[in-house]
């Protein structure tokens, strides 16, 4: 599998680098996501699918406007009726070079980010997903966007450091399941330490 972090802002280029360079099978690329060669590629959405605005926008218009319907019908028919921050939703485009769409929300609806892990969760979701993919045609690529630094407000460093625990984590294997509910905390704090405190009121 090869993941493409694909980036408009160079800051979070730069963070992506300071986290990923190296990394066999990764790949960060400047410029626009729609233009990229992959399998499959991913709208950082909102829960319900809304994709009329920003990138989400772009991928509707790059992949047609029955796409947005598409993915807010499968999710109304799930569980919840909605698709969860922490989880991801692989719809068809239609479409012979990128056949794949993968629905990874960074929020539940348009808000700020600043306090969140969402980069973290969304990441998880997204590679786990594709990683488990067991339909046709198969993915051997996935391009990949910001995760909450646009509307979300997430400084790129943050999202950087986000989605590399969670590549770390998911595909590395990195990391074992957390010993207790402590180390559990210190994990979750680490995902974006100057913003969470778990005791302010």
């Amino acid at each position: 599998m090869r993941w493409l972090l694909v980036y408009r802002d160079d800051s979070l280029g730069d963070a992506w680098r300071a986290h990923f360079a190296g990394q066999p099978g990764v790949g960060i690329i400047g410029g626009d996501i729609c233009a990229v060669e992959c399998n499959a590629v991913v709208s950082p959405a909102n829960s319900f699918g809304f994709m009329d605005g920003g990138l989400d926008r772009a991928l509707s218009v790059r992949f047609g406007e029955a796409l947005q319907s598409q993915v807010q019908q499968a999710t109304a028919v799930r569980p919840l009726r909605e698709l969860l921050v922490g989880e991801a939703m692989l719809a068809p485009t239609g479409d012979a070079h990128t056949p794949w769409l993968v629905s990874a929300p960074t929020m539940r609806v348009p808000m700020r980010l600043r306090q969140s892990v969402n980069a973290y969760l969304a990441m998880k979701a997204i590679l786990a997903s594709t990683m488990t993919h067991a339909g046709s045609p198969p993915i051997r690529s996935v391009a990949i966007p910001r995760l909450g630094t646009g509307v979300g407000g997430l400084p790129a460093k943050v999202a950087a450091r986000q989605m590399w625990f969670a590549f770390s984590e998911t595909v590395l294997g990195a990391r074992r399941y957390p010993a207790d509910l402590a180390e559990a905390q210190v994990r979750h704090v680490c995902l974006n330490p100057e913003e969470i405190n778990l005791w302010d009121p």
